[in-house]
């Protein structure tokens, strides 16, 4: 039995390095899997165990606490030991015995006979209390809501403060979901209504997206970007609420926009395929290496105004108006949990209280670079209160000569009005209104 190639052995090396090098799991898990000879069925297994593991982090260690109680334990025995219990708990098709013989048999590969009788011993202890160990039932307090839905204290205080207790245990249900997979058509090569019976032409799962006129959502094909479609450029693999931006900025053809934290670029050519490829867009980014990825995308995609610069928008000193500037603002990224659930493990309530000042002086930055009567687009993929309802308010309070603009409710699509939260001039979309990416939109203009 070649352990070192199963599925399983596969994820436990991934969590190992994912602890170890406090690397994001997305990335790191990508990475993985090119290197693995495995087969798609295994492929997706290690997916499932490595994201849903992550996920469900602090409530497995709960368990394994209770079970191995003061007992030191190695982390990559811990690592096995949370693997194992997640396939317990939270998966309905492997048989009690497959987990434990393959737990078992890693764990003497590993280790010894005595780690791999510690293992067994652990696993069998949890079989015979799985009834009292591994069921939580939504109950009042802030440590069983953050065991049962597996999101630290802070995180479920948070949220309950922000939205009450029962639309906060709402999103934290929806994050616990698999994300799925949706792309944006390229307007620029072809429409919605074609590409969706093109690929159920294939034999694909396709269907449109009720929250982007360019959005569709697809299902059975594994990793988008392996598809020939999008290396042709008939499609950019985007999250529907983040498309949202785009729509709602609505550009025109010849526009000159700004786009202040651009990278890695769905949202830039987006905006330039909806202007039909005439026009300007400055894209910035501080990271270099992430220009490349802008440009990269945009020549896939056939784009060519899109010019791009490596440039804190903060110390962008030319003096040049625009019609319209978009800011896509560094946040906590809370709204993306399903996608990168390390996220909810790595943040902190200090890390947000940076962020919204960095946000602050970033729409400080941009006010002035707005023409009179043009647009001023804010966006984070998040829905902390502080980051996106307070953060506009106290924009508009400094500056009166931005309002909300008067038609953001009636440009937005029906499915959107009917689940979202919306304000004057602002939407914030919630990880269960439509099982998409958290996002907050607030679209201004300048009198």
């Amino acid at each position: 039995m070649h352990i070192s190639k199963t599925a399983r052995a596969w994820a436990l090396d991934t969590l190992e390095k994912w602890h170890k090098a406090s690397a994001f799991s997305n990335l790191l898990l990508h990475q993985q899997l090119q290197k693995s000879d495995l087969e798609n069925r295994d492929k997706r297994l290690v997916t499932e165990l490595v994201y849903g593991t992550i996920q469900r982090l602090n409530t497995l260690d709960f368990i394994i606490d209770e079970l191995v109680k003061k007992k030191t334990v190695d982390m990559w025995v811990r690592h096995l030991l949370q693997l194992s219990l997640y396939q317990f708990i939270y998966l309905d098709k492997i048989p009690e015995r497959a987990i434990v013989h393959e737990a078992v048999e890693i764990a003497k590969w590993r280790g010894s006979m005595g780690v791999s009788k510690f293992v067994n011993g652990v696993l069998r202890s949890f079989i015979r209390k799985q009834s009292e160990l591994g069921t939580f039932t939504a109950k009042s307090t802030i440590k069983d809501r953050s065991l049962l839905h597996s999101f630290p204290p802070w995180l479920v205080s948070h949220l309950s403060g922000a939205y009450g207790k029962d639309t906060a245990d709402l999103i934290m249900d929806a994050c616990n979901q698999p994300p799925k997979v949706s792309i944006r058509v390229n307007a620029l090569q072809t429409d919605r209504e074609t590409f969706i019976a093109h690929w159920q032409g294939e034999g694909l799962h396709a269907e449109a997206s009720a929250i982007s006129q360019d959005g569709v959502i697809v299902s059975g094909i594994g990793n988008a970007a392996n598809h020939a479609g999008y290396r042709q450029g008939d499609f950019t693999i985007q999250d529907e609420s983040s498309m949202l931006v785009s729509s709602l900025l609505d550009p025109s053809p010849g526009m000159h926009i700004l786009d202040a934290c651009a990278a890695p670029g769905g949202k830039t050519t987006h905006l330039a395929e909806k202007m039909n490829n005439q026009g300007s867009i400055l894209a910035l980014d501080i990271h270099k290496h992430k220009i490349k990825l802008i440009e990269s995308n945009a020549k896939r995609l056939g784009i060519s105004i899109i010019q791009t610069k490596a440039l804190d928008v903060r110390k962008l000193e030319d003096t040049k108006l625009y019609d319209a500037v978009l800011l896509d603002a560094p946040c906590s990224g809370l709204g993306v949990i399903p996608r990168k659930p390390d996220i909810k493990w790595r943040k902190s309530e200090s890390e947000i209280e940076q962020l919204v000042l960095i946000q602050q002086q970033l729409l400080e930055s941009v006010a002035s670079k707005v023409k009179s009567g043009g647009i001023l687009m804010y966006s984070t993929c998040t829905w902390t209160l502080e980051e996106n309802h307070k953060q506009i308010a106290r924009f508009l309070d400094h500056h009166p000569e931005y309002f909300p603009d008067p038609a953001f409710m009636a440009s937005l699509p029906e499915s959107v009005r009917e689940k979202a939260i919306i304000t004057d001039g602002t939407v914030q979309i919630l990880p269960h209104h439509f099982h998409s990416d958290g996002f907050f939109i607030a679209k201004l203009r300048k009198t």
